[in-house]
This record gives structure tokens, C-alpha cells and sequence, in this order.
């Protein structure tokens, strides 16, 4: 019964716009149009990125859908209205791209970044919460924006805030880990942002005799290649692995991450033997066997690897590097973690 009321509430929210879309489409196509090409432009660019948002906006003011999707709403209407309208009947969409969108874009950044600073701010006034960027972001925006654009939004975000804006040093508490001390990814990934760095100025050099459009894009690729290598570098110093609340949190930057139930572990193994990485058995961390590993844990059951923009993958044994193995273990293995099993 629930079912069929959300597919009838869905229909009407998305009907209705699309509806009303159709019929602005269909007056662009028709000879009425063609009588009157100026005063219909304007009618069909107002509805299109006024009319139609606002109507969308009502439609879901009461439900759960966040109403930052009327972004999207906004975007689309704009490419459709480019399409159906000849260029010359184009001015007054001209005006909304240059004014009107990037006010819209900056009002929803901003708003975005006020509800996560505002969330910060509350897990640090709890003492007993470990604020956590990342993970506050993605709550954050998963409440304001559709789900397919949140763990690509949240990954640029916190490439540039880990990068750029966090530099505090992160003090590790009884219950934290580190995982890059002693493992030689920081100075690989040092090394890989050096040699792009060279790399690039060189070919940047000899492309420019050839084509300064070619060069610069290149330039380009290169340097936000480098500002997401520095982003993913600087998130393994702030984001620890954490036992807490009976549940394991295994981060590797904000490159992989999973949870893990301790009740779901069925044993820890101290180990840097070469294992072989298949589809019960994954690394940690995203280079793989370019990395050493000297913890192993066997799960009872099957669990989630989230990676780099939301990929997921299976696994049934993690392989893993922590800079203080022994203490890692024996805390998984205290009679306080025992009793939360």
C-alpha cells in the first residue's frame, strides 16, 4: 500500500514538470511559434528556468527528496530551452547563464558548506564524538543533494580541503591508528607528485612549439592530477583507523574505506607474507601490492570496500598496513571489545 502511494506521490512530483515541459516543447515546434518567435522565447525561458523549479520546488516541499535537486531541474531546462529556441530568440537564457546560474551555484556551495561546518562544530562539542570531515560531509550532503552526485561532489571538496585548508596536526587518541608512518606510501606518493610535476613542465615546454591550446590543457590535467595526489596524500594523516562502539572504521584516506562489526571478525593475524588478492581477499589500500601489509583480517561474513567516487567491492578477508600492529590487535582482542561481540 506504502509502495503504491510513493509511486503515485513520484509520478505526480515528476509528471507534472515533465508535463509541462512536453507541452513548452511542443509550442517551440509548432507554427504559432513561428508567428510569434519573440514574445513565445520569452514565455518558454521563463517557464523553463522559473515556472517549471518553482513548481518542482512545491511539489517536493513536504517530502524527502532535498531541495537542492532543483538544480538539476534548473540545468536541464536550460539545455532544453537551447535546443528548442533559435539562437537569436537565445538573449533573456544568455542573461540567466551569466547572471542568475552562478549566483544559484554559489548560493548551494555555500549552503552546503554551512550545514557541514555547522555538524563539525556539533561532533566537536561532544567529547565523546570523533569529528571526521569526510564522513560529515558525505551525511551533510546526502540530506541536500541526489545521491548520484554526492560521492563526486564530496570527493572534489575534500580533495581540496585536505590539500589546502586542513593543516592542523591530527593528535591520535587510545583508540586511533595510524596506517602511513611506516608502510612508504607518503614518500611514493611524493615521489609520483614530483615526477608529474617535472614531467609536466617539460612537455609543457616542447608542446608550446607546437600548440599552446595542447600545452596549457595539459598543464591543466597535470596540475589538478597533482592537487588530488597532495589531497589523497594529506587525507592518510587525518583520517586514522578508529575502534569505537563496537565497530571497526578502516579508512585509507578518502581513497578506500570500510566498517566492520567486530562481532563479524573470526580472527586478526599479524602477517607481512605475500598473499593473493582476489575477490574474497582485497587490500586496503588502493596501490595494491605496492604496498606492504602486516595485519590480516578474516571476516565470518561477506563485507563492502568503498573506494574512490563510491565504488564498491566485496570481500570476505582484508589485507592491511598499521603502524602499530601489536596494540592494534590487542585492543581488537580486550574483554571490553569481546563483550560488544
Amino acid at each position: 500500500m506504502n509502495e503504491s502511494l510513493n509511486i503515485q506521490k513520484n509520478l505526480i512530483i515528476f509528471g507534472i514538470p515533465i508535463l509541462i515541459v512536453g507541452i513548452l516543447v511542443l509550442i517551440a515546434k509548432s507554427s504559432f511559434f513561428e508567428v510569434h518567435p519573440n514574445r513565445l522565447s520569452i514565455g518558454i525561458t521563463i517557464d523553463l528556468l522559473l515556472t517549471v523549479p518553482v513548481i518542482y520546488l512545491m511539489l517536493i516541499r513536504k517530502t524527502s527528496i532535498p531541495k537542492t535537486t532543483v538544480v538539476p531541474i534548473i540545468i536541464v531546462g536550460m539545455l532544453i530551452c537551447s535546443i528548442i529556441l533559435p539562437e537569436e530568440n537565445q538573449f533573456y537564457l544568455e542573461l540567466f547563464k551569466t547572471w542568475i546560474l552562478p549566483i544559484v551555484e554559489l548560493s548551494i556551495v555555500s549552503y552546503i558548506i554551512h550545514n557541514v561546518s555547522k555538524a563539525v562544530k556539533q561532533y566537536k562539542s561532544n567529547k565523546n564524538e570523533s569529528a571526521d570531515f569526510f564522513t560529515t560531509l558525505k551525511t551533510t550532503c546526502y540530506e541536500m543533494l541526489p545521491k548520484i552526485a554526492v560521492i563526486p561532489f564530496v570527493t572534489e571538496i575534500s580533495v581540496f580541503y585536505y590539500g589546502f585548508v586542513y593543516w592542523k596536526k591530527r593528535e591520535l587518541d587510545e583508540n586511533e591508528f595510524s596506517y602511513h608512518k611506516e608502510s612508504g606510501t607518503i614518500t611514493l606518493l611524493i615521489a609520483i607528485i614530483f615526477i608529474v610535476a617535472i614531467e609536466t613542465f617539460v612537455l609543457h615546454t616542447l608542446l608550446t612549439k607546437w600548440s599552446n591550446v595542447a600545452a596549457w590543457i595539459l598543464t591543466s590535467v597535470s596540475v589538478y592530477s597533482g592537487v588530488q595526489l597532495l589531497g589523497f596524500l594529506k587525507s592518510m594523516y587525518k583520517r586514522p583507523i578508529l575502534i569505537k562502539n563496537g565497530k571497526l572504521f578502516l579508512r585509507y584516506g578518502i581513497m578506500n574505506e570500510t566498517i566492520i562489526s567486530i562481532d563479524n571478525i573470526n580472527s586478526i593475524e599479524l602477517s607481512s607474507k605475500d598473499i593473493e588478492l582476489n575477490k574474497e581477499t582485497r587490500k586496503l589500500s588502493f596501490l595494491g601490492e605496492l604496498e606492504s601489509h602486516n595485519i590480516i583480517i578474516r571476516l565470518k561474513e561477506e563485507n563492502i570496500l568503498t573506494g574512490l567516487y563510491g565504488t564498491k567491492c566485496k570481500y570476505r578477508n582484508l589485507v592491511l598496513h598499521v603502524d602499530k600492529n601489536a596494540e592494534f590487535k590487542d585492543l581488537l582482542e580486550t574483554p571490553y571489545n569481546k563483550e560488544l561481540r
